[in-house]
């Protein structure tokens, strides 16, 4: 037997690592990093030539889309549930908060960087509005802050 017909990861640390790529896409791995702590949050982005797929397989977490075209206008809160499949589509405003135990799979084309995607900054305003809807949908967050 063809002892390459199998690759098999694992990544238990902190934040976002590529797994696996292949030809044009790539299989990544986002797990809770300090940085998405809700009151860290700082932007949203979006990538502009690939569409995202996100599948929640453990913890909780909330997607934050944001309507607009150049700036977020307004965000919209989705709680992931494990096991659906978000798709956000190319050029999408968004950005996740993660509870300390949340394991998120990504799929997305092998190439997405900053350089082929965009940002925004916050407001303070939705800045606040975030926090306030983290501290309601994972009320555990608040017992991270350093």
């Amino acid at each position: 037997m063809n002892e390459n017909l199998l690759e098999m990861h694992e990544y238990l640390g902190e934040g976002y690592k590529p797994l696996i790529d292949f030809n044009c896409w790539r299989v990544a791995v986002l797990r809770y990093l300090d940085e998405l702590q809700p009151d860290r949050i700082s932007y949203f982005e979006r990538h502009n030539e690939t569409d995202e797929v996100f599948v929640l397989l453990q913890g909780r977490a909330v997607l934050f889309m944001g309507k607009g075209d150049d700036v977020v206008q307004e965000m919209i809160p989705h709680v992931m549930k494990n096991g659906v499949f978000y798709n956000v589509k190319r050029g999408a405003w968004h950005t996740v908060a993660l509870s300390r135990d949340a394991t998120i799979l990504l799929v997305e084309n092998r190439d997405t960087a900053r350089e082929n995607s965009s940002y925004f900054d916050l407001l303070p305003a939705q800045s606040a509005l975030l926090v306030e809807t983290v501290a309601r949908e994972i009320p555990e967050w608040q017992g991270l802050k350093n």
